[in-house]
Parts: structure tokens; sequence; C-alpha cells
């Protein structure tokens, strides 16, 4: 498992409005465990695309972890646990307002 350090959240432009709902990205700074494979010297950091429907709906769309340093994508995928985690974090953020 992995902690989050800090994040930064930016709602997606959709210029031809043809996505439904609002899209948000988010770059989530991790604390990840010298024990775990996810684990790198210059650290990681995962990109989430995150969807709020006009339902109340809200899911993830999209992640991939990167190398911190260098931005190189990292071939690894999430627990249950662990998505069901980052979910609800991106979930209780889109409550807070956005800071333009």
């Amino acid at each position: 498992m992995f902690e989050i350090r800090e994040y930064t959240m930016e709602k997606m432009k959709d210029p031809y409005g043809i996505l439904s709902g609002e899209r948000f990205e988010l770059y989530l700074e991790m604390e990840v465990d010298e024990e775990d494979e996810l684990h790198t010297e210059e650290g990681v950091r995962l990109r989430v695309v995150y969807v709020k429907e006009q339902s109340g709906a809200s899911r993830i769309v999209k992640y991939e972890f990167l190398n911190a340093g260098s931005g190189a994508y990292i071939d690894m995928e999430m627990t249950e646990e662990e998505e069901a985690f980052i979910d609800a974090f991106c979930k209780e953020r889109l409550e807070l307002p956005l800071e333009e």
C-alpha cells in the first residue's frame, strides 16, 4: 500500500462538448514503502483521470503510475483495495472548491 503526500487537481477542458460529465486530472505524489515493487528512488506519481457524471456518479476513468524523476510510465496496476482508496480520495477532493 502507499500514502498520498500531496496532490494537484485540474478540471479538464472539453472544447467540443462531446464528453459526458466533468473530467478532472489529478497528480498524486506517492509515498511507497521501500519493500514494495512499485518503489523507485526518484519517487512515484500517480496520474488519475476522474469523471463526475451529471447523475452525480463518479469514477476513475484512467490511471497510470509515473516515475516522479523522469516522468516515465511504470507498468503496474492497483489492487482493488488501492483503487477503492484512490477512488475515495478523489471523490472527497471533488467536494472541495477548485482553486482557479
